[in-house]
């Protein structure tokens, strides 16, 4: 697989939001295993921290995973968070396997002034409903957001 293409002229650095998603090496489902997921989640935010950026969501799911980042800088830079973040994960994760933990690249989609942050969190931590892997987004184990409890998304996605 090639890597996507980014924004032509869009620098990716400073206060913007971005939907990722990256998926595992040939899509294995790797994050069935509680460990390797936690550790996962761990890294993505550790780095976004590290990197300026607000973990508004995220949710690993057994063959990839989605984040919501917000840059809180104007150095925040995108693409060198996501770029660590894959290689801290993918480098806790060699200690254990033998295989890659990420394929190459990842996809972005930058979110525009009107998209609310709040509806694509909840899009985020619903992708396991959606699944079939569990009845509540409260009921898994592997996403959530360091902005919001995942019952404010609820209530605020029922309410609107």
């Amino acid at each position: 697989m090639s890597r996507p293409r980014r924004l032509e002229g869009f620098s990716y650095v400073g206060c913007y939001r971005y939907f990722l998603t990256t998926c595992t090496f040939e899509r294995r489902q790797t994050f069935l295993d509680h460990t390797i997921a936690t550790q996962t989640i761990e890294q993505f935010r550790r780095t976004s921290r590290d990197e300026g950026f607000s973990l508004l969501a995220y949710c690993v799911m057994p063959d990839h995973a989605h984040a919501l980042l917000e840059g809180l800088t104007d150095e925040s830079d995108f693409r060198r968070c996501a770029k660590m973040a894959k290689q801290r994960s993918g480098a806790a994760y060699a200690l254990t396997s033998e295989t890659p933990l990420w394929q190459k690249g990842y996809y972005e989609h930058v979110l525009r002034d009107e998209e609310d942050s709040k509806e694509i969190a909840f899009y985020i931590i619903a992708n396991p409903v959606r699944a079939g892997l569990v009845q509540s987004p409260d009921d898994y184990p592997f996403s959530g957001s360091d902005a919001w409890t995942i019952r404010e998304l609820i209530e605020w996605v029922t309410k609107a």
